[in-house]
């Protein structure tokens, strides 16, 4: 599915970028124009990193990857600077040493690409999780032919395109590679195929931190409370969560989970409707309290 993020270029920049600019004007901006910032400067060098003309591509991923280091780090301070561009130099510079400490300790780096300086034999760190774009999943590293320049805006559409097989390991191969740290990050910040993937994590700091990523939704948390989470952490943070067991389906599931923390599973009992506790007062797959409690309330209801 494309995602959409739109990067407005400046005046200085916007002439190389216009439907009508010349093959020379684009091949003057694939150099990287003196005169531009170096974030306006990192935008356009991606942008017609996707240019339909093979030289002015092949120029922009020469100057992306010639780039000195310490214009990556004026970059790096620059609060305007998207996490998808931020996938960009991770993938062109992944293997500069003094730049990795800088690349994971950036608040905007995704989890895909923690994984990828992983791969590359960074050391585990755990930055502060990017903040949460409801209208856009993360995904594998981008390069320049993931973000086109939109005709005529200044603008850049950004693609999320199926990952490259050659380049780029599927999430759970990527999963094999990595540390407890990336994997943290990633349950923390990563889309819905890392938080089903890593709630069954073996460790229990991966699989907790799924269940604070705040994307996760109440159909999620049903799945796992119906699950045999190995958590019981998850349990009881679900529980500690009021809006979650507002939702009957979650409560009805916590109870007959058996890793719902007990007192939280009787008090939810009760909320349940005669159906569901005649079922669960028959019920072998739930613990003998449960069952008892149930029979309890049903005979109290059948008494009045």
């Amino acid at each position: 599915m494309a995602q959409k993020a739109t990067f407005t270029f400046s005046a200085a920049a916007a002439p190389y970028l216009a439907q009508d600019a010349s093959r020379e004007k684009r091949l003057l901006g694939a150099a990287g124009p003196p005169e531009l910032l170096p974030l306006e400067r990192l935008q356009l060098l991606v942008c017609l990193g996707n240019d339909p003309d093979a030289e002015v591509r092949d120029r922009a991923t020469a100057t992306l990857r010639a780039l000195d280091s310490r214009w990556i780090e004026e970059v790096l301070r620059d609060p305007a600077l998207h996490w998808r561009l931020l996938d960009v130099l991770v993938k062109f510079h992944a293997g500069r040493s003094e730049l990795v400490p800088l690349f994971l300790a950036h608040p905007l780096l995704s989890p895909q690409a923690a994984a990828f300086l992983a791969a590359k034999g960074a050391p585990a760190s755990v930055p502060a999780p990017r903040a949460a774009e409801p209208a856009a999943e993360p995904d594998a590293p981008v390069s320049p032919s993931d973000l086109n320049a939109a005709e005529g805006e200044g603008e850049a559409e950004e693609e999320s395109d199926e990952i490259d097989e050659e380049e780029y390991q599927s999430k759970y191969q990527m999963a094999q590679s990595m540390g407890v740290a990336e994997k943290i990050k990633a349950a923390l910040t990563g889309d819905k195929e890392w938080r089903t993937l890593l709630i069954k994590d073996s460790n229990k700091l991966v699989s907790g931190a799924v269940i604070k990523n705040p994307r996760l939704t109440e159909n999620e948390v049903l799945t796992i409370a119906k699950s045999a989470v190995q958590n019981d952490e998850v349990m009881r943070v679900i529980c500690a969560n009021k809006e979650w067991v507002k939702n009957y389906q979650i409560r009805k599931a916590l109870v007959e989970n058996h890793k719902t923390p007990l007192p939280n599973a009787l008090r939810y009992v009760a909320t349940l409707t005669e159906k569901d506790l005649a079922m669960l007062a028959k019920s072998k797959n739930v613990s003998t309290v449960i069952a008892t409690q149930a029979r309890r309330i049903l005979m109290s209801k059948s008494q009045k």
